[in-house]
């Protein structure tokens, strides 16, 4: 016998639920080795079926997000954008680009293009960060960190300071 039979389920107080559950009954002539693989080779193809296009793609290079971001904010209308290299100063990312918008709003609408320009070109589902306030958005790509600010806000935080070549670099315990 194989089908599927609907089971009501009832609460402490015997009374039956809405809610259903659904068990699958195996075929008769099928061992148990032949229903695990195929339940495995189901599964295999729903997770298949439900990749996006972007994510089964190769995780583009660093140089072609770098581009993409730096086009998508001038499309964006960012200002004031500054790319730094930071690959000998930090293990977090190769590249750490800071760019300014005008207002709450314009750092939100950059914010917003960038993660669909950056899904475009294969980066699947990028990291975001304080994206309901807009003061200071982050956006992680891999290898490159995306920081989104209200002038004042940047003046006050200084990343480029930070993070520019001029800065000293990481400092290692004495022992």
């Amino acid at each position: 016998m194989s089908g599927r039979r609907a089971v009501g389920s009832s609460g402490s107080n015997g009374v039956t639920s809405s809610r259903r559950v659904t068990v699958t009954l195996a075929p008769a002539n099928r061992t148990r080795e032949e229903v695990t693989h195929l339940n495995v080779e189901q599964t295999r193809e729903a997770v298949t079926a439900s990749i996006s296009p972007a994510a089964a793609r190769p995780w583009p290079s660093t140089e072609t997000i770098v581009d993409a971001v730096v086009k998508s904010l001038d499309d964006s209308k960012a200002e004031d954008v500054v790319v730094l290299d930071i690959a000998e100063k930090s293990s977090l990312a190769d590249s750490m680009i800071v760019a300014s918008g005008r207002s709450h709003r314009h750092v939100g609408a950059i914010a917003d293009r960038l993660i669909e320009d950056l899904e475009r070109i294969g980066v699947a589902t990028p990291r975001v960060e304080g994206l309901p306030h807009c003061d200071w958005v982050l956006v992680d790509a891999g290898d490159v960190l995306v920081n989104l600010f209200r002038p004042e806000v940047r003046g006050f935080y200084a990343l480029e300071k930070m993070w520019s070549p001029d800065a000293p670099g990481p400092r290692t315990a004495r022992g």
